[in-house]
Parts: C-alpha cells; structure tokens; sequence
C-alpha cells in the first residue's frame, strides 16, 4: 500500500477514536445528569407529599365542630 493511503487510514481511525471517546464522555455525563435529575424529582415529590393539602379528615372534624360553631354565631 502507499504512504498516502496508510496516512488516510492511520488519520481516519485517530478522528474515529477522538469521536467515540468523546461520545462516550457525553453519554457518561448524561447518565450523572440523569441520576441527579432523579434525585430531584424524588425530592419534590417528597416536598410535595409533606406539603399536601389537609386531608380529607378535615370535613369530618368541621361535621363535629358545627354546634359550636352555631353557638358562637349566636353570641
């Protein structure tokens, strides 16, 4: 083979190599990325959980609070 046509193919594979190593970074920090952006969620779902709205209980405790809410409204 000619000079020309090992310089072709030893610059191809070192641009391959180049390229493949690069992506292989990229999919390494896209999978960090997404193990933080999990993280994230499990937080605010928690956050939402802790922070939800009064439970339904409630309307069972203003059921019980009626008559001293009919008293204070008669004073």
């Amino acid at each position: 083979m000619p000079f020309n046509a090992w310089f072709t193919l030893i610059v191809a594979a070192l641009i391959i190599g180049v390229t493949a190593l690069a992506l292989i970074r990229v999919i390494i920090d896209l999978r960090h990325v997404t193990k933080t952006l999990a993280t994230i969620v499990v937080g605010g779902r928690a956050i939402a959980l802790q922070t939800s709205t009064v439970p339904t209980a409630l309307t069972s405790v203003n059921g019980s609070l009626k008559p001293v809410r009919d008293f204070t409204e008669q004073i």
